[in-house]
């Protein structure tokens, strides 16, 4: 997987973590159906933008979801997918972009592409992906020559760069190419109208991913003596960071001149998880909810002058509402009082107050009630796998993949394991408080700070 895009599953939630894996193989599966099984090597997190652009403004339609069967990515577990033309776009796009990148390492001499054997044989397979993909492309009304044009002129236009040329010089054939594509989801579903606004986000996106894999490609490139843009105009970081935040602020505007059926997911990744991406390339921050030692103690409920070290009450309740926690009055808490108290639901004591809990096995304590086997309440604990048994269960996990690429059952203890691979960067809280989930650009959320202009 490849793509400056790639957000954190803990910051998504259910609701966009469903979704955006929906997308995800959906293009993976586009690709293995219309391109063979070797096809699926170029998936990509920036290449589902598309199919995600094009769902966002023509909404969920009969047929756009399938049920695909089991994977080692998803855990061995089946799941629904997008498909339709969305998915498909965004495999033909992933195609002609991943043959030019393959172009571009020949060139370079990367690596084992310095042997001539191994160089002939990845420039038959990247002709082979720009005619699978101008076919795909094709049948959907998209060219992807403006693609193919947009990398043959790359190579000219480093050729020519030197110290003092404008970096935007260097990055016009990206955007170019990204801007084609952003548009053209507006054909695919319909809306004409949102076109002109999609191509400039488009335009603003590939200048993004092409300053960004720069910086964070300019170490190693100057290590290696390879070309790299920022070093070869002479661009700063400064600078490089500057544009990649106008840039942001461009693809904000842009996106609020789109008209979206259901903008939560498109919103999420392109404003809220491109800022995180760009942060990270520059080292600046590792969560675009807070960012800062203020914002990781509000995301766990600390600070805003809360004492009880609880924090204030989920968003949508004030701390006078009586939540669902109890009465929030009581010094901002929404747990009430004590919320370790006596138990509400124990049998209250005639003319006083409510006796407390017994202590015993099978009656619980403070105020989670008692359950069967003094549980409490809590779900019961699964009894750990003997010797044997783990050690099948571990093998089977290894065999499929699932130790890495997905969350696990640990083969013995039984309890829940992070994927060996997963590359979570988040270190706040998710903040489930309906941040874009209705596509109104965060209106109302008071609990994150997204960096948008949107009043949140």
């Amino acid at each position: 997987m490849f793509g400056i895009v790639r957000p954190c599953t803990h910051r998504l939630g259910d609701r966009f973590k469903t979704e955006w894996m929906a997308h995800l193989c959906g293009l993976c599966l586009a690709l293995r159906g219309d391109h063979g099984q070797f096809a699926r090597v170029v998936t990509n997190y920036d290449g589902l933008l598309v199919s995600v652009l094009t769902e966002a403004q023509s909404g969920p339609a009969p047929g756009s979801r399938r049920t695909a069967g089991p994977c080692p990515l998803r855990g061995m577990r089946t799941a629904p997918v997008a498909n339709g033309e969305g998915a498909r776009l965004a495999a033909a796009v992933s195609l002609v972009l991943a043959s030019a990148k393959v172009r571009d390492h020949v060139a370079d001499r990367d690596g084992l592409l310095a042997r001539a054997p191994l160089a002939a044989a990845a420039r038959t397979v990247a002709r082979r992906w720009d005619r699978a993909g101008a076919r795909t492309g094709a049948s959907l009304g998209f060219d992807t020559a403006v693609l193919v044009d947009a990398v043959d002129r790359q190579g000219d236009i480093e050729a020519l760069a030197g110290l003092g040329t404008p970096v935007l010089r260097v990055t016009e054939p990206t955007e170019t190419a990204t801007a084609a594509a952003f548009a053209h989801t507006a054909t695919l579903a319909g809306r004409p109208g949102n076109a002109p606004a999609l191509a400039e986000a488009g335009r603003y996106f590939g200048r993004l991913a092409h300053l960004l894999d720069a910086v964070e490609d300019q170490a190693a490139d100057a290590v290696a003596g390879a070309w790299n843009p920022l070093t070869a105009t002479g661009t700063s970081l400064v600078e490089a960071r500057r544009l990649c935040d106008d840039a942001l602020s461009g693809i904000r505007l842009a996106l609020r001149e789109v008209e979206f059926v259901d903008a939560g997911l498109a919103h999420r990744l392109l404003v809220h998880e491109l800022r995180t991406s760009v942060d990270r390339a520059f080292g600046t921050s590792s969560c675009g909810h807070a960012g800062s030692a203020a914002g990781h103690a509000h995301a766990h409920g600390q600070g805003q002058g809360q004492g009880q070290g609880f924090g204030a009450a989920p968003h949508g309740w004030d701390a006078g509402s009586g939540g669902p926690y109890g009465n929030g009055a009581q010094g901002g808490n929404p747990y009430g009082a004590n919320p370790y108290g006596p138990n509400p639901y124990a049998p209250t004591a005639p003319g006083g107050p409510a006796a407390p809990p017994p202590m015993g096995p099978g009656g619980g304590g403070g105020g989670w009630g008692g359950g069967p086997g003094g549980s409490g309440g809590l779900p019961p604990q699964k009894p750990p796998r003997g010797l044997l048994a783990g050690c099948a269960v571990a093998i089977g996990l290894f065999c499929t993949c699932q130790i890495c690429c997905t969350d696990f059952e640990g083969p013995w203890s039984r309890k829940k394991r992070d994927a060996w691979c997963d590359d979570c960067d988040c270190d706040c809280c998710n903040c489930d408080c309906g941040c874009c989930g209705d596509g109104s650009c965060c209106d109302g959320c008071d609990c994150c700070d997204c960096g948008c202009d949107c009043g949140c």
